[in-house]
């Protein structure tokens, strides 16, 4: 049986893998994958799903499209008292790191709450950091709404009375439109297509793990959410306001209603996916949520693709 056969039977067996872990997701990503798989006696103690691409002859290793976190995910013992978790994350992920392909680029964004940097880095990894911010939605709805901005709070309020939310998964192509026009403003090329979309979006629907929103003034969409989840957490994936409209109250409204039905759902934690665009960050920060680093290791020893960052 090979690695990702394996896999598979482990998915299904530990629901707690995340989302973007998952066999199904990496086959809705990925044109090529495999995945390390590290042991404690006869009990799986740790996975490491990786993208596998090759341009103009380099060997790569990166976060595939459409996918905010990969990396390593510790399973531990129920058993392991606090004291030894550490230790037990290091052995893990360092047993991980021994499988992984001697791929010449590596970029890879973590999950938030992984931090062993000496080990990542006794392996030739450089660490850079992004953050996300992350909610505690265990909290009763008052104690959330209590952290956040209170222009936030306004806006949420005023637009119960005035914009209709509501899941629309056709909505899709919408959310696409409105995305692609946001990026051609910026002279940002959109790194997916519709159907890369489509494709991802059936995966949400087959398995209960994710839906779009959209927010209506009238019969006319003015923002679209695409809302993503597992065992544990809910992710703003994303989302886009309609073109020309100033509707503030809307993207609000939207993350107010995903995050409600995270509680609703019996998630732990509303995952904001972050951003190091100091306009969305504020925005982000309103909510009331923890600011979270996590760790994207990177190392570059192909002269082709040093080249290649310079002449971009």
């Amino acid at each position: 049986m090979s690695n990702k056969e394996q896999y598979k039977s482990i998915c299904e067996a530990n629901p707690q893998i995340p989302v973007f872990l998952q066999y199904r997701w990496m086959d809705a990503v990925c044109t090529d994958w495999d995945v390390a798989i590290a042991m404690n006696g006869d009990k799986v103690a740790g996975i490491w799903p990786y993208n596998k691409e090759q341009k103009i002859g380099v060997s790569i290793i990166r976060t595939p499209k459409l996918t905010p976190y990969q990396g390593p995910f510790v399973l531990y013992p129920q058993d392991l008292k606090t004291a030894n978790k550490d230790g037990f994350e290091h052995e893990t992920i360092a047993a991980l790191i021994k499988q992984l392909p001697d791929a010449k680029v590596w970029d890879v964004s973590l999950l938030p709450g992984l931090k062993q940097v000496g080990l990542l880095k006794a392996n030739g990894f450089s660490i850079s950091t992004r953050q996300t911010f992350l909610i505690d939605v265990l909290q009763d709805e008052q104690a959330m709404l209590g952290n956040m901005k209170e222009s936030l709070r306004r806006n949420i309020k005023a637009a119960a009375a005035e914009l209709t939310i509501a899941q629309d998964n056709e909505a899709i192509a919408t959310l696409f439109e409105y995305q692609k026009h946001t990026l051609n403003k910026k002279d940002v090329m959109q790194a997916h297509s519709l159907a890369d979309m489509q494709r991802l979006l059936q995966l949400c629907i087959a398995n209960n793990c994710g839906a779009i929103y959209t927010a209506k003034q009238g019969l006319d969409i003015v923002a679209v959410i695409w809302n993503v989840w597992d065992a544990n957490c809910s992710y703003y994936f994303m989302g886009a306001q309609k073109p020309g409209n100033d509707n503030y109250k809307a993207m609000p409204a939207l993350l107010w209603h995903c995050i409600k039905e995270a509680k609703a759902r019996g998630n732990t934690c509303f995952d904001m996916e972050g951003s190091m665009d100091q306009g969305v960050e504020r925005f982000f920060r309103g909510f009331g949520g923890q600011r979270e680093l996590y760790l994207t290791p990177q190392k570059n020893d192909s002269l082709i693709w040093k080249l290649k960052s310079l002449i971009r």
